[in-house]
């Protein structure tokens, strides 16, 4: 089973993303865009895992409270093009206590150091090769809840589900 942890958006920050996206095609460029109901922010790549169970026990050992989230800025990794969020110290130290926890139960994860943003497209490929972007997507949204995911290749694509949460104190 295949299985990440991660912050799910609000109806909002789906809308902005994915009116930012169809601009985006509107201009141009192509690639493997991001469907709207897998918008996400992974806090942990878990990987091929069989016990979600022994997961979501590590995720209640940690005190999730109330954050604000607020969309930044845009920027890719390779042909990877992602929307980034605004500075958020609160967030970042709830996910290395998470991450810490994880470790602390033998959970495996990537250790790659936690970067956040969206994944809007994969594979881009644009006129000029860098996608040029005037007025990056704004939005903010209290997260409120943090999410246990499975991933599976399915024939349209990915398919992320919710198999269980954390939600704030």
């Amino acid at each position: 089973m295949r299985l990440f942890i991660a912050l799910q958006f609000e109806e909002n920050i789906l809308d902005t993303l994915t009116d930012f996206q169809n601009n985006l095609k509107s201009s141009g460029v192509r690639g493997n865009y991001t469907k709207r109901e897998n918008l996400h922010l992974t806090l942990a790549f878990i990987g091929d895992y069989g016990n979600p169970d022994e997961v979501l026990d590590a995720m209640a050992q940690v005190e999730f409270e109330p954050m604000e989230i607020s969309l930044n800025g845009v920027g890719s990794f390779g042909d990877l093009f992602w929307v980034g969020l605004t500075e958020n110290p609160q967030l970042v130290a709830y996910v290395k206590r998470l991450r810490r926890e994880l470790a602390d139960q033998g959970i495996p994860f990537d250790k790659k150091r936690f970067s956040p943003h969206i994944t809007l497209i994969r594979k881009y490929f644009c006129k000029g090769g860098k996608i040029q972007v005037s007025d990056p997507p704004k939005g903010n949204m209290t997260a409120t809840r943090v999410s246990l995911m499975q991933s599976e290749f399915g024939k349209n694509g990915m398919i992320y589900t919710e198999i269980g949460c954390v939600e704030s104190m």
